[in-house]
């Protein structure tokens, strides 16, 4: 099969290489699913588990990508819940072969049925990002209706869809990012704009969320925004200013097939709109990433046609 391929832990997005590569093995639990769409997050090639396995062996040359949409073909053993031929969205495992191939296996677990009104490339930019985000929102910071959450990154993948789902929430929603990305965020549904460029948290009035993807002086920034009680949560870096009398949070998404379902949902029914830079296929990721458009949201991979 063609697939996305690195070796060289140190040559970053240059190593990016179109590859032919093994067909997937299906383990105990796994799917095998035909890549329709798939995601890709530049950072991950700074990650441990790119490099090793779970054992800590190495595993060069790895496939990246986590984020995907496809079709079930084949079933590893004692795997339940899903079928051979059903659509499928949700993210690979992190220290496994990824997404920018043709087949992948998966865990089943990580993977949601995908409704047929939803087409591959926007079921592409749901699982991660917007699971990041459903889970900084609400099962860390147990964000309520009538609250004021600053996003950090409004305009971006999972700022976008932090957006939208805080104002169906009935949140008051303050975005946060450069110039650019003010007509992004309000379009969005965001009530109010910081630049980040020309604007300074100093001044800022505190609220009960903030929700930080940027790290670094933004978030130590951020902690004295956050009211008493509220909650800081970042998926950036773990924090090293805490707010005052309120809760501060790192984490990472986990897999939620539920999740995935309620994103579906809202997707279906007008809710939530996934914000898409752009598609390319699977022979250009290379130059997609390294000479990428400067637009909002995510690019997405298609690796076989919709």
């Amino acid at each position: 099969m063609r697939a996305i391929t690195v070796r060289d832990q140190n040559a970053g997005l240059d190593d990016l290489t179109l590859s032919e590569m093994p067909y997937p093995h299906a383990a105990e639990n796994d799917v095998i699913v035909r890549v329709h769409a798939a995601g890709f997050t530049t950072g991950e090639l700074t990650w441990p588990a790119t490099w090793t396995d779970r054992g800590g062996r190495d595993r060069t040359p790895t496939i990246p990508g986590h984020e995907l949409a496809g079709v079930v073909v084949e079933l590893g053993y004692g795997t339940t819940g899903l079928s051979v031929g059903q659509r499928v969205f949700g993210f690979a495992d992190w220290a496994r072969d990824g997404s920018l191939a043709e087949y992948t296996a998966v865990e089943a677990r990580n993977l949601a049925p995908l409704p047929a009104d939803i087409d591959f490339t926007v079921a592409a930019a749901l699982p991660i990002s917007g699971l990041t985000a459903w889970q900084a929102l609400f099962h860390h910071a147990h964000l309520t209706t009538g609250q004021t959450v600053l996003i950090h990154g409004a305009a971006g993948a999972v700022g976008s869809f932090a957006v939208q789902l805080a104002v169906e929430a009935g949140a008051y929603v303050i975005g946060t990012g450069r110039a650019k990305d003010r007509d992004a965020a309000l379009a969005l549904g965001a009530d109010a704009f910081l630049d980040l460029e020309s604007g300074s948290l100093v001044d800022a009035d505190q609220v009960d969320v903030v929700f930080d993807v940027i790290g670094g002086e933004i978030l130590n920034q951020s902690a004295a925004l956050v009211r008493p009680g509220g909650t800081l949560v970042t998926i950036a870096e773990p924090p090293t200013v805490l707010p005052e009398n309120a809760r501060a949070i790192f984490f990472v998404v986990e897999p939620d097939r539920g999740g995935l379902v309620a994103l579906a949902e809202r997707v279906r029914d007008g809710r939530l709109r996934p914000l898409i830079s752009g598609t390319r296929p699977l022979a250009e990721v290379h130059d997609a990433f390294t000479r990428p458009v400067r637009a909002p949201g995510k690019l997405i991979i298609s690796v076989f046609g919709d």
